[in-house]
């Protein structure tokens, strides 16, 4: 039996090279020594280009094996890694390519047309450019390591990810870390500190990626899970019965989601969920949007105890909950970390007691952080040494963070605040319901009326009678000011493919008057 290694990829490669890393969406199964190997041929790549301690490098990658090589590699070499969203079209993604001042950028041809365009665009080196797959102009990826040593590189010392934030307002920004003198290994010491909150229990398992990985969240607890000698298993696209079918597989014991993906699952036919084993599963972690009660429950009664929840951002964070805990305390997204602080403010930066909602703020145990080249919005985000990211919410008397919702999305109707989240999450819990989204719409007399825009259910016709059923089934659960004055309905709402509703494309038309029912 293997004797158990430090913290790191790094030191569980080294001693047990035979056991599986990897598993691509294609199918692939990696070794851990294949997996170092190129991840260390990529790092004297990356160096045999010039690239010094505290460089940057863009990936425009989906969830495969470079995504994973290239991570793994800069951040044993000291370099900013910037993974950006591949639904990105070509102008979005060369403003992200050009503001984080990356000196080598990586694509996948799946991607060629945006590729090409960020790199036409900001005038990239040719010579800097590779590609997974064939992309005019670009060099081949494995002309980046095909001639460097498998060897670990000498004066390692961690890296960093400049993740950049979803620009749901403006123009997206990079949350900066400084590079700072430690190991690799020192550096991942902290991501199984942070899987102990979820009682992940290191060398054990098979961790799951649903979700995308240039997205902060998936693409951290994927690292995380190799840090801690677990087997990554990798989705380029999410499904939910494909989801079930690799739980099986694979005897999944770990997986990071997000609510949409819980009701998704949910509405899968009784015989296809009772078609696959999910017993293999100890820890199914959630977090990006507040989870509606009704939803989690259900998922609880299925899956068993073993739904953990956090509240985070890319910026740090934050809060955590395990499932027994939830059941206690139905709808709170946790307590505060070790090492984190929550306290909730009202608009002139007073603590407000408990019980009252606010504006969330926060520190992280993961250090300070900037807005890369944003000066204003980084000292906007803060008060003290606390941070926010604009959501509102209260803590009980016990310490417990209940969410409202974010304070951009907050609705204000005859004086009163409505959240939007509440509505929602009631709207969810109806059989018929695939999505929605509510948010406030101009009104004359209350200034703003509450709409929800909602997506029926396959083979569920979106009309009047249908708006009245809704109504009524709310009735009962909402306060009558909150209930919505009017519903249209849309075939397909907009998602994030990290599971955030994208609001703003919605609310944008009705404040330009354009909105109507199809």
């Amino acid at each position: 039996m293997a004797q158990q290694p430090q913290v790191g990829f790094w030191a569980w490669a080294q001693n047990d090279p035979g056991r599986l890393a990897l598993v691509t969406p294609g199918g692939e199964k990696i070794s851990a020594g294949e997996l170092l190997a190129r991840v260390n041929q990529v790092s004297h790549g990356l160096r045999a280009l010039g690239l010094k301690k505290g460089d940057g490098i863009a990936i425009l990658l989906g969830n495969d094996g470079p995504w994973i090589e290239i991570a793994l590699a800069t951040s044993q070499i000291g370099l900013y890694l910037t993974p950006i969203n591949y639904h990105l079209v070509g102008a979005e993604a060369a403003y992200i390519l050009q503001d984080c001042e990356a000196k080598v950028f990586v694509a996948d041809a799946a991607y060629s047309q945006a590729a090409l365009q960020a790199a036409r665009e900001t005038s990239f080196d040719r010579t800097r450019m590779f590609s997974s797959g064939k992309i005019d102009g670009f060099r081949l990826y494995d002309e980046l390591y095909h001639d460097q040593p498998a060897t670990l590189p000498l004066d390692r010392v961690a890296g960093q990810n400049m993740n950049y934030t979803s620009g749901t307002t403006g123009r997206p920004k990079g949350v900066r870390r400084p590079i700072v003198p430690v190991s690799p290994e020192q550096a991942a010491q902290l991501g199984t500190m942070l899987g102990s909150l979820f009682e992940i229990k290191p060398g054990l398992g098979v961790h799951l990626c649903p979700g995308p990985l240039y997205h902060t969240a998936p693409g951290a607890f994927s690292l995380m899970a190799m840090h801690m000698g677990q087997t990554l298993v990798l989705m380029h696209r999410w499904g939910p019965e494909e989801t079930l079918q690799l739980i099986e597989k694979h005897k999944v014991t770990t997986s990071h989601m997000v609510p949409t993906m819980f009701h998704r699952l949910l509405a899968l036919p009784e015989g296809v969920k009772k078609r696959y084993r999910t017993d293999s599963l100890r820890c199914v972690i959630h977090a990006a949007a507040p989870c509606p009660v009704d939803i989690k429950k259900r998922m609880l009664e299925w899956w068993g105890p073993v739904i953990y929840e956090y509240y985070a951002a890319t910026e740090g964070g934050g809060t955590s909950v395990k499932p027994r805990e939830w059941l206690d305390h139905p709808g709170t997204v946790g307590r505060a970390w070790p090492g984190s602080t929550i306290k909730v403010l009202d608009d002139e930066g007073n603590e407000l007691p408990v019980n009252k909602p606010g504006t969330v703020y926060m520190s992280s145990p993961i250090g300070s952080f900037d807005y890369f080249k944003d000066k204003e919005k980084t000292e906007k985000s803060r008060k003290k040494n606390l941070f926010t990211v604009g959501d509102m919410g209260y803590l009980t008397e016990d310490g417990w963070l209940f969410l409202c919702d974010r304070k951009a999305d907050m609705i204000i109707s005859g004086g009163v605040n409505i959240y939007p989240a509440e509505i929602e999450g009631i709207f969810l819990s109806h059989p018929q319901v695939a999505d929605v989204a509510v948010f406030g719409v101009p009104d004359d007399d209350w200034g703003e009326a509450v709409k929800a825009v909602v997506q029926p259910a396959s083979g569920v016709t979106g009309n009047e009678a249908f708006a009245r059923q809704l109504l009524e089934f709310a009735a009962d659960k909402l306060a009558k000011y909150k209930l919505p004055r009017s519903i249209d309905f849309r075939s397909e709402l907009p998602r994030e493919p990290s599971g955030k509703l994208f609001k703003r494309k919605l609310r944008d038309d009705y404040w330009k008057g354009m909105g109507r029912q199809i």
